[in-house]
This record gives structure tokens, C-alpha cells and sequence, in this order.
């Protein structure tokens, strides 16, 4: 059985997920490149230095400006927003593949949803389409009319909140375009493009797909691992795949080797030797990445690839935390060598340090702390500030 090296494994997981090897090309084309390449982009609404799909984004294309994905989604209809494990932004050539995705999540939310939300939103459909089809794209705040909003918090979502946000799962309506974080919905056959709705892919081969695709923007991987990338597929559909895939020449298995030398069996191709070996050097800089990042997604397997323990939540016995709440790994070549905590003040115009933690081994000398600072200079202009501060005692100890 094949052995992948450890190193060799970073290098190809890294360079499937974009971080090393030749820039995408400019303009709206080369960003949809990108997120071709990667599969789809995670979405999320913090913004302590800048939203998390830009910074995903401006981590591999330095030229990055947050409006270029605002008019991919809104204005070229090059990519459409929906599910994998979370909300995302996937390429509108992967549409016709999503249509596994709506019936399942259609039979999947309506059971959930009304003993979750418990106030008959499947009434509230109908009436929302209606109002939808005659006067346009609404967002959540368009429908809740006179509904006071209930003590429940953040999910505790009125009839008609939770009926759009079904339709859309359901695939009946699309994200035409956001203002801010916020969704405006418009019935899908507005805003997909006919080309990609006329396609209908039955769903054997959405699965033959959806696994495919997956390995090949991971490198190796096991079925629970394919299955939990686009996160539409069952780990034991995943598991019948590769058995069939093996049986026919199409993969093979190989041993993985972790950080600490142990060793997990994995599928790949079977040019995964040859991929690895190709695979080219990570640039040497500095950089910082999101926590929502794809390459630190699962963060079992960073852990194994590059003994990097990665939880935003990490306790001391005493309860104490030892990390700021929301902390950016640092990735110089193919080495995670800290985490930082840092803030865009954008009132002050000033990036601020609060916490740098080096990994165990780090030596923090003046050559890293140049590319530090050079990193940290072009993460402050893309968060529109004009300088970057150190607080006192920033640099902290190896934990």
C-alpha cells in the first residue's frame, strides 16, 4: 500500500485548496476560478477584521475587493448562494447538482422546522410565494408585518421568516443580492440562469459527482470525509462509491501519514504519488487565515496533518481561556505556526493586536516578525485601515 509522506500530504492538501501554485487570473473570471477550485466559499457574519468569505478570498487573490463577490452573486450570476455545511457562495455551474440537495432538504427541514419552530410556517408558503411573484425580491424583515419578535433569540424565527428560509433550502427561491449580511430572496427562476435550470441530473450520478469532486479538492480523504464536504451525500452512499470506484481501477487506498507518524488509510487517485510530487512550494510569507477557512474546516484533520489543535474555544483547567474568542491561524509555507488576535478598529482606522500565540517549536525572531508585519500591513488596508498597533505584552507565550 502506497505511504504519503507527511509533508507530501501538506503540500497536496494545500495546493487542492488553492494556497499554493499559480494566481487565478484577474477580474470576475479569475475570482470565479478561484471558487471553482475551491468548491464553494463558507459565508458568516462576524466581521472582527473583515467578513469570512473575503477573507478566504483575499488569503489567495492579494487584489481581492469584497464588492468583486457581491457582483459574481448579484450582477454576473456566476455563482448562487445555498448549503453545503453551512451557507456558502458555489459556482452556478453547480447548480443542476443542488437539485439532490433541495428535495432532501425540503423532506429533512419540514419535519425538523415544525417541531423546532412549532407555529405551522408550511401554512405561510403559499402567501410568501404569492407576495414574492407580484411584488419582487423581499427580505426576512419585508415579511414579519406586524409579528412581534419573540424573547427565544437569534433562530427563534417568526411563521413567515422561517417560511422563506425553507423555500429557499427547498430550492422553490434563490438569493438574488445582499446588502450587507442581509439575504433578499426572488423566486429561482429569476435569478438562475435557464441554462443551468433545464439541466436535471438524476441522483446517482449527483452522487457520482458530489464524490468525484470532493476528492479531488481534498487530495485523499476517507467516505466520511466526501461525505462531509459538500455535506449532500450519506457517509454510506460516500462508502459504496469508493468501494465501486476501487473495484474499477479508479482509486486506490494509501496510508496517510499524521505529524506524530501515525498512519490512517485514505482513498485517492491513483496518480496521488505523482500529484504530491507536483505539487509546488507554498510561497514563504506570512499569512493569515480564517477560522472558516476550507483547508482548516475539519479540525480533526488539521490536527493530524499539521499537529495543530485548533478549537476558537480552548479552556485551561481553571475554566480560564487561553485564546481570544476568535483567533486567526498563521500559515507560512506549509507550516501553521501561531494564531493572533486582532481587531479592525475602523474608527480609529487601526488594525490592533491584542494576542499572538506561537506554536510549540516557533521561534519568533525578527524575520518572521518582518513577514508578520508585511502580512499585517496589506490585512489592514484590505479592512480599510491605515495602520497596524501592538498592545502591550501582544506577544504571549507557546501554550
Amino acid at each position: 500500500m502506497l505511504r504519503l509522506p507527511n509533508e507530501a500530504a501538506r503540500r497536496l492538501f494545500l495546493e487542492r485548496h488553492a494556497l499554493s501554485g499559480p494566481s487565478f487570473g484577474r477580474g470576475p473570471a479569475g475570482l470565479a476560478e478561484l471558487i471553482t477550485r475551491l468548491g464553494f466559499v463558507q459565508l458568516d457574519s462576524i466581521a472582527t477584521v473583515e467578513r469570512a468569505h473575503h477573507m478566504i478570498l483575499f488569503a489567495r487573490r492579494q487584489g481581492y475587493k469584497p464588492r468583486e463577490l457581491d457582483n459574481l452573486l448579484a450582477r454576473d450570476r456566476a455563482v448562487f448562494e445555498h448549503w453545503t455545511h453551512d451557507a456558502a457562495v458555489i459556482p452556478m455551474a453547480f447548480y443542476p447538482h443542488w437539485r439532490l440537495r433541495f428535495a432532501r432538504d425540503a423532506e429533512t427541514l419540514r419535519g425538523r422546522w415544525q417541531k423546532w419552530q412549532r407555529h405551522g410556517f408550511l401554512d405561510r408558503t403559499a402567501a410568501v410565494m404569492k407576495q414574492i411573484r407580484q411584488d419582487g425580491p423581499v427580505c426576512s424583515a419585508d415579511l414579519r408585518g406586524d409579528t412581534p419578535r419573540k424573547a427565544g433569540g437569534w433562530w427563534d424565527w417568526h411563521p413567515d421568516k422561517t417560511a422563506l428560509e425553507y423555500l429557499w433550502r427547498a430550492g422553490d427561491l434563490a438569493v438574488t443580492a445582499r446588502s450587507g449580511f442581509q439575504k433578499y430572496y426572488d423566486l429561482a427562476e429569476r435569478v438562475i440562469p435557464d441554462q443551468f435550470r433545464a439541466i436535471a441530473h438524476d441522483p446517482a450520478h449527483t452522487v457520482d459527482w458530489c464524490c468525484g469532486q470532493a476528492l479531488d479538492r481534498l487530495g485523499f480523504a476517507t467516505p466520511g470525509e466526501l461525505a462531509a464536504f459538500w455535506d449532500t451525500v450519506t457517509p454510506a452512499e460516500a462508502r459504496t462509491w469508493c468501494k465501486s470506484q476501487e473495484m474499477n481501477g479508479r482509486l486506490i487506498q494509501i496510508e496517510v501519514e499524521a505529524a506524530d507518524g501515525n498512519l490512517r488509510r485514505s482513498y485517492a487517485r491513483p496518480d496521488v504519488a505523482q500529484l504530491a510530487s507536483d505539487a509546488p512550494d507554498l510561497p514563504k510569507r506570512l499569512r493569515v487565515l480564517s477560522p472558516f477557512d476550507p483547508a482548516l474546516r475539519d479540525r480533526n484533520r488539521v490536527e493530524r496533518l499539521f499537529n495543530f489543535r485548533y478549537r476558537i474555544e480552548v479552556f485551561t483547567p481553571a475554566a480560564k481561556r487561553i485564546y481570544g474568542y476568535y483567533v486567526f491561524p498563521l500559515l507560512e509555507g506549509a507550516r501553521l505556526v501561531g494564531r493572533i488576535d486582532m481587531k479592525a478598529h475602523r474608527d480609529e482606522s487601526v488594525l490592533r493586536v491584542a494576542g499572538l500565540w506561537p506554536e510549540a517549536g516557533v521561534a519568533w525572531g525578527k524575520g518572521r516578525q518582518a513577514r508578520l508585519e508585511a502580512e499585517l500591513d496589506r490585512v489592514a488596508c484590505f479592512a480599510g485601515c491605515d495602520r497596524v498597533e501592538f498592545t502591550m505584552g501582544w506577544l504571549r507565550d507557546t501554550v
